[in-house]
């Protein structure tokens, strides 16, 4: 027998650092808020860990910025080691301080940032969050939307004026409205690690890009107690269930034979280059890996879910409030997306080439001979440092 629940303004599925946020925002303004997470908690698998600086006053006007800071590790120096050549190519952030209140990234793990927002919703009234519900179907009309799941009780209905899946790439949300997730899964899985060692006994500074077609690897610190991210790469037709048998193997070659280390958790994935056909479907919208899914090299995933986040919360409370047109969604759908199909994915995808890929001796050359003149001229650095700008949207509600 299926039960039933009364709703809110806006259900939210998935309890990752998006949909978190967004409901952060909208519970600030008023909105009513249920939050669905099929797990019984954040989960606490490593994934993305970069807050890219263009980030970063969104996040303090969320008021979660603070607490990441103390919690995480700020950033202003990256570095590419190419172990063919011994060559180290470093650079820093440091020119933003000219333009940019935060000019360092953030490094710190999603589950970490997402705890800190639900902190700050425990504030509101009008937020509630339900562990253990799996989301397994989706009705709406002109009036509304039902949720159909099946929580730790049995079957249960919610209802809303408005849903924003969350919920990762392999989104619920996006199946149960029937949005296609068009482009290609890589044929290689990541496997993201954390781990306390200290890497700059081994020459490495505290973010790195390590240019290698076999040894090729992400491997940055994460936070002030030493801890650090070590994403690398595998043949995704070994098995998956023996991950841990070979991550020793892989880290013998970064840190020497005789390391002293501690793996704290590790967590293998696919990797797609993916986007939904839309990110709205009448009162289903889609925000983060639900509606794009890309490679994490550059850390251009997250940032990209979170400038969705910036633009999607004003724009729904607008809407509800009667302040704005709902059109003002579709232009969030069409701009977000063109964003990951034009900017984000592209980029992604030549990181990945580059860092994991780079197996031609002489491509890899001309390669570097172009970080080298980015990193010498103080205009292409520049150019190099606000990169990630270029994946924002301002405000739909200036267009209203």
């Amino acid at each position: 027998m299926t039960g039933a629940s009364t709703g809110a303004d806006v259900i939210i599925v998935g309890a990752g650092p998006v949909g978190v946020l967004n409901a952060l925002g909208l519970a600030k303004r008023g909105i009513s808020v249920l939050l669905l997470e099929r797990f019984d908690a954040v989960v606490e698998s490593p994934r993305a860990c970069v807050y890219h600086w263009s980030v970063l006053t969104g996040l303090d006007d969320l008021g979660v910025l603070d607490d990441a800071i103390e919690l995480g590790f700020q950033k202003q120096d990256y570095q590419y080691y190419i172990p063919s050549t011994g060559e180290r190519l470093a650079w820093s952030m440091e020119p933003l301080a000219a333009v940019e209140q935060y000019p360092f990234n953030v490094h710190l793990g999603q589950n970490v940032l997402a705890k800190i927002a639900l902190g700050k919703l425990e504030a509101f009234d009008n937020f509630r969050v339900q562990w253990s519900t799996k989301v397994v179907g989706i009705d709406q009309d002109d009036a509304g939307v039902v949720v159909h799941a099946e929580g730790p009780d049995g079957p249960v209905d919610f209802t809303a004026d408005w849903v924003i899946g969350a919920d990762g790439a392999g989104s619920a949300v996006r199946t149960a409205v029937d949005l296609g997730f068009d482009g290609m899964t890589w044929p290689e899985r990541f496997v993201a690690t954390n781990v306390r060692f200290d890497f700059t006994t081994r020459g490495y500074g505290q973010a790195n890009m390590q240019v290698d077609p076999v040894y090729g690897a992400i491997i940055a610190k994460i936070d002030t107690t030493g801890l650090w991210r070590v994403t690398y790469m595998e043949d995704a037709s070994l098995p998956e269930e023996t991950v841990a048998d070979r991550i020793p193997a892989f880290y013998e070659q970064v840190m020497g034979p005789d390391a002293d280390y501690e793996l704290e958790s590790f967590s293998p994935y696919k990797m797609h280059q993916r986007s939904a056909s839309a990110y709205r479907k009448g009162r289903v919208l889609l925000a983060g890996d639900a509606a794009h899914a890309t490679n994490p090299t550059g850390g251009l995933g997250l940032t990209s879910g979170l400038f969705d986040t910036y633009v999607l919360y004003p724009a729904l409370a607008a809407v509800i409030k009667g302040e704005s047109d709902d059109s003002v969604l579709d232009r969030y759908s069409d701009e977000r997306r063109r964003v990951f199909l034009e900017v984000a994915s592209p980029a992604a995808s030549e990181n990945k080439r580059f860092v994991y890929g780079s197996t031609d001796p002489e491509r890899l050359e001309q390669d570097l001979v172009g970080v080298r003149k980015q990193l010498a001229d103080p205009d292409l650095l520049w150019k190099r440092l606000r990169f990630p700008d270029q994946l924002r949207t301002a405000s739909l509600l200036a267009e209203s």
